[in-house]
């Protein structure tokens, strides 16, 4: 997975907020001390920032064999309670006042290393390597059980169709604790690329002053992030060194899609829109960038090694363009299932290389996917079928900022909109939805995860007295 760092340079690996510098050797050196602390098979719940002590603890951890449960520093201390009960970590690495009880082994700069003296009363699988939070989701304890040869099949996929080489920089734009914010900690650093790390919002002027200074190539973001760039006017941005952007984690509009494709274009960058899941390591698919604009609104084709089917109601495969159905995605890094409590870490593969996606989705006649929505984000309005994923699709091209919930006969439109009026009569002209089906609330904020996910199991409890 890091073979690079069998035979480390002094080539530069990490930038640092500070304007410090680390390189190859000096990663394996750091992370090389905090590995030798732990065991082949341990299991060690790792507290992280996107900072240099989480990446080389990290990378130390993968090396040696244990088993690194990633969780951002962002979430509240009783989930990290909750995690260290159901999953009895040998071990701890936090940033200094996370850590919680326990004997302290070492010290790696902000963070430390600590004995949890938890009773090991579970086993774990010989090819489980990783443990991630679906979506960096803080709400429950299920996680992904991921296998070295999954993250290492889909580091080199990405590297393939990214293009990854020696020179790029990436900026960090999301927790490293979340798969996508993973992938290109790994990608940058199996290519032997470098790192420019900050937890900087892309609100803050420092994230600027830092691509800029330290010649940031690329970054990724989720549709919020690029919702964000569109109000920022990243079209009036001079950002020289940027080759190209990524986009996942989530739909992003074809609307919004066509229009960085537009800029970028402009700039003389590429814009890669790509499809994933935590279940599938990190990513299932992309769009090459010349097809931003002519595609705009598809997740494109299948990464190199995977594959792409669609099944219907009775689970017949379909081969009809145009036709939608569950998608299935196939390839090597199908993740083997999850785990809800650390007895589930025994478990081996229960997926066999063949994820059924829960989107629905259809192909074009050239071979291009587009998803529609979320198996489980339908609902029906009086007997007519509705997708929630589409409902907010169209609000949003309205301008209204919007997640949808609720049950059969009773959608939930949540709006930051100050004019709910306006937001309900903009669906009912727009869309059939029968008036007495449905109601608009009005929230302060969309509760949203650090990776700027929509947290809908926390919109019903925001907006219960509010129902126009």
């Amino acid at each position: 997975m890091f073979s690079r760092l069998d035979d480390p340079n002094d080539d530069t690996c990490l930038l640092l907020e500070s304007g410090g510098v680390l390189s190859y050797r000096d990663l394996l050196n750091n992370s090389s001390l905090i590995a030798s602390r732990v065991l082949p098979r341990d299991v060690v719940l790792l507290v992280c920032r996107n900072d240099w002590e989480s990446v080389a603890a990290y990378v130390g951890f993968m090396r040696r064999g244990a088993v690194p449960l990633l969780m951002n520093d962002s979430v509240k201390r009783d989930f990290i309670t909750g995690l260290k009960d159901a999953y009895r970590p040998s071990y701890v690495f936090a940033p200094a006042g996370m850590e919680g009880g326990g004997k302290k082994i070492c010290e790696l700069g902000g963070y430390s290393l600590r004995s949890t003296g938890c009773e090991i009363d579970y086993e774990v699988h010989p090819d489980l390597a990783l443990l991630l939070s679906t979506s960096g989701s803080t709400g429950s304890p299920r996680l992904v059980r991921q296998t070295r040869s999954n993250v290492t099949a889909n580091t080199g996929s990405i590297i393939e169709y990214l293009k990854i080489r020696p020179g790029d920089r990436a900026i960090t734009t999301l927790p490293m604790s979340y798969t996508y914010g993973l992938s290109i900690i790994n990608t940058h650093l199996c290519a032997g690329a470098s790192l420019i790390l900050t937890d900087r919002t892309l609100m803050d002027r420092g994230f600027w002053g830092a691509l800029k200074s330290q010649g940031a190539t690329t970054f990724g973001g989720v549709p919020y992030t690029y919702e964000m760039l569109k109000k920022l006017r990243f079209e009036r941005m001079s950002l020289p060194s940027v080759r190209y952007l990524t986009q996942a984690g989530g739909k992003l509009s074809a609307e919004l899609s066509a229009e960085f494709a537009d800029i970028c274009a402009g700039k003389g960058m590429e814009f890669i829109v790509m499809y994933g899941q935590t279940e599938a390591t990190a990513r299932m698919s992309y769009l090459p960038w010349q097809y931003a604009r002519s595609k705009a609104g598809s997740i494109g084709v299948p990464i190199p090694g995977g594959a792409f089917s669609l099944k219907d109601h009775d689970g017949e495969e379909i081969r009809a363009p145009g036709v939608v159905g569950e998608l299935v995605y196939s390839g090597p890094n199908v993740t083997p299932g999850y785990a809800e409590s650390r007895f589930d870490l025994a478990l081996g593969d229960e997926r066999q290389g063949v994820l059924e996606t829960g989107d629905m989705a259809y192909f074009d006649g050239d071979g291009f996917y587009y998803i529609t929505g979320r198996k489980k984000r339908f609902l029906k309005l009086f007997g007519n079928r509705v997708s929630m994923d589409e409902i907010e699709a169209l609000m949003k091209s309205g301008g209204f900022d919007c997640a949808c919930g609720g049950r059969d006969d009773d959608l939930k439109v949540y709006t930051t909109s100050r004019d709910v009026a306006k937001a309900r009569a903009f669906l009912l002209e727009k869309s059939s939805v029968n008036p007495a089906g449905f109601s608009v609330v009005r929230v302060d904020e969309i509760p949203k995860n650090p990776a700027g996910k929509v947290l809908y199991g926390e919109l019903e409890a925001l907006g219960a007295d509010s129902d126009v």
